[in-house]
This record gives C-alpha cells, sequence and structure tokens, in this order.
C-alpha cells in the first residue's frame, strides 16, 4: 500500500480518531510504501507553518519498516496522461506511481477514486 502524506502523519502521531484501529493494523501487518514525493510535500508545507511534521520523519518512516518510494522518470511521465480530476500536482505524482507500481492507496480524499488505482481507507 501507498500512504498519502495526510495518512502518514496521522499513522506516525498515532491518531486513532483518524486513522482507525483496523487501519493501523493493515498498515503494520501489509507491506506498505512511503513516496518521497509525500515526504517532499510535508517538508514544504511544514517549512511554510502549513502543518507540523516530526523533524525525524524520514528516520521513523525507515524505523516503521516502511519502503521507501523514490521517484523515476516512468512516474513523471506518467503524470502527463492523467486526466485533469484532481489539481494537486503531489497527489497526481502520487497516483501515478500508484498506478505504475500497482499499489492501492491509502487516503482519505475522495478525488482519488476518479482515477485508476485503488483507493483503502477505513477508519472503523
Amino acid at each position: 500500500m501507498l500512504l498519502d502524506s495526510h495518512a502518514l502523519l496521522w499513522f506516525v502521531a498515532g491518531d486513532e480518531r483518524r486513522i482507525g484501529k483496523a487501519l493501523r493494523a493493515r498498515i503494520e501487518a501489509e507491506a506498505t510504501t512511503v513516496s518521497a514525493v509525500s515526504l517532499w510535500e510535508i517538508a514544504i508545507k511544514a517549512s511554510l507553518g502549513k502543518l507540523e511534521a516530526p523533524d525525524d520523519l524520514p528516520t521513523r518512516v525507515q524505523q516503521l519498516g516502511f519502503e521507501l518510494l523514490p521517484v523515476t522518470a516512468e512516474h513523471a511521465w506518467r503524470v502527463r496522461s492523467l486526466p485533469r480530476h484532481h489539481r494537486d500536482p503531489f497527489d497526481r505524482l502520487l497516483i501515478a506511481q500508484a498506478q505504475v507500481e500497482r499499489l492501492p492507496v491509502v487516503t482519505i480524499d475522495p478525488a482519488f477514486v476518479a482515477y485508476d488505482v485503488t483507493v483503502v481507507w477505513d477508519s472503523d
């Protein structure tokens, strides 16, 4: 599974109000991937004061055993063929990565369902 940025932050924070026990257990049990795109988005928004994130987030991602997915040329190029249902460039690149890597996406963002990706969300 590929975690969207908000899902990553809520999981790391242990926010059971947003990520329920069943979804938390699934993330812990299954192969879970975090994209460099999410870390980039979080770094930018944290530096602008738009959200709070742990200073050691990349280290925590590693400690949790999540796979880190780099951005490849194939991922970047796939964005060009995506319909314009979603305008956020970070999310569009996550969608492209999910398609290329055939990964379901853990996200609460309703715009993802308009694309050819499997969306996973269950907050109990």
